[in-house]
């Protein structure tokens, strides 16, 4: 029997011990769900503060069940280890590591370039390693692959390698890593079927299966571009109806009750999270190669990324309708994280705000039920409660987040202004006579 029907057996009988490097958002769900299906699963990552969480059963990844993660590690279904070492003990591992943008604005590979170092150093004939982490097309074969085969073994014959796009919408309730279909390439025939056959193994979704790598890279590129164009057109929507007197959100309902040809999206203060105001530039960075320029995406990041000036400039056009000045001005804001109900703060577009709020000379403090502390500009800010009297003190209160938490009922009555970025209080619920919606 050859290393390829070995490992698919392994896979099949549950009998596969499973690695997943990087233990954030995406690797702890994942590997979670690696266990529960029944595989033996190592975690390993950089941070030890993670590891050590991971191996005492405590939980901080929103997506993952308290209780589940923690009967995994009592039952020792999943352990986890700084010592990459224990990667020659499995027969499959998963790189979920980030892959940020420098501060050019490039991709930023060294992740995912440590994580295959340290990978080849213990690979093994019979192994299939996988990336899921959201990278430009030719990463896998032209990064990942040389830095494995510098061992000597053999891809598609030796080992296996593979690209599957992590697709993690945090907070979502609907759709988690379980039921998420999966996009799967390999860089032969044998390493898409035996990286499918794993992931069918663990998730109740469908496995598509494509040509390459480099199109599974280019999908997950694809999917991401397409959402930040289309919400650049929703921005620049709400600045031209603003100008034209017309509230937007109305527009978007009544355009969204066409059963064909249209695709609801909404504008807000902003791009934030880990996926959206990133990804696109891998693709930007990528056909400068090709001496091609991606025009409408650069044109909607631009829209995007002023979306911060845009919110602070209604602020003061709302205040000088009250007679008041910015500088000076207390404002309230509701929210820091990137999106509704999450405690994550990365790329979101409300730090942007709050510089402008500082620089213009507004005296401001956020409330946000998600996020005790933040960074700002390199300091640490705490956050306050959502109360009458944090309300009836400011000067405008600004929704920037629409958690579900925030008591609008409350905020409605007290508040002196509002401003709201996020539609978060729906027409037909609005009572405040000094309510505005972006």
């Amino acid at each position: 029997m050859g290393v390829y029907e070995e490992l698919l057996n392994k896979i099949e009988s549950k009998q596969a011990t499973v690695g997943v490097v990087g233990l954030g958002y995406v690797g702890l769900p994942l590997a979670v769900e690696k266990a529960k299906a029944g595989f033996k699963v190592i975690g390993f990552d950089v941070q030890e503060e993670k590891v050590k969480l991971v191996n005492e059963g405590v939980n901080y990844i929103g997506d993952v069940i308290n209780e589940e993660l923690s009967e995994l590690v009592k039952t020792k279904r999943l352990t986890a280890t700084t010592d990459y070492s224990f990667i020659k003990d499995v027969d499959a591992v998963a790189i979920c590591v980030p892959t940020p943008l420098d501060i050019y604005q490039q991709p930023d590979t060294s992740y995912v370039e440590n994580s295959a170092s340290e990978i080849a150093k213990y690979l093994h004939k019979g192994m299939l390693v996988v990336l899921e982490s959201t990278t430009y097309p030719g990463t896998t074969e032209e990064i990942v692959k040389p830095k494995l085969e510098s061992t000597g073994l053999v891809c598609g014959e030796d080992f296996f390698l593979a690209y599957s796009p992590e697709r993690v919408d945090p907070g979502n309730k609907q759709f988690k890593t379980k039921n998420t279909p999966k996009v799967v390439g390999g860089v032969t025939k044998k390493c898409t079927k035996v990286a499918a056959k794993l992931y069918s193994s663990v998730l109740e979704s469908d496995v598509y299966e494509v040509s390459s790598p480099a199109v599974a890279e280019m999908e997950k590129i694809h999917e991401n571009t397409f959402r930040h164009i289309n919400i650049a057109l929703a921005n620049e929507m709400a600045i031209l109806c603003n100008k034209m007197g017309i509230d937007v959100w109305e527009v978007i309902d009544a355009a969204a009750t066409k059963p064909y040809g249209f695709m609801p999206f909404y504008p807000g203060p902003g791009l934030g999270g880990h996926c959206i105001p990133i990804d696109p530039f891998y693709l930007t960075w990528k056909a400068r190669e090709y001496n091609y320029h991606t025009r409408l995406i650069e044109l909607s990041g631009e829209i995007n990324n002023s979306m911060p000036e845009f919110v602070v400039n209604r602020c003061m056009q709302i205040l000088n309708e009250e007679k008041k000045p910015l500088n000076g001005s207390k404002v309230l804001v509701l929210g820091v994280a990137y999106k509704r109900d999450i405690d994550d703060v990365r790329e979101s577009p409300i730090l942007d705000i709050l510089t402008l709020l500082s620089n213009a000379g507004a005296e401001w403090v956020v409330a946000d039920p998600y996020v005790k502390t933040f960074k700002l500009n390199g300091q640490l800010v705490e956050t306050c409660a959502l109360t009458q009297e944090a309300v009836e003190s400011a000067d405008l209160v600004l929704i920037g987040t629409d958690h579900s938490d925030f008591d609008y009922d409350m905020v409605q009555k007290y508040a002196k202004v509002i401003f709201d970025t996020r539609n978060a209080i729906p027409r037909g619920k609005v009572v405040s006579k000094k309510y505005h919606r972006l």
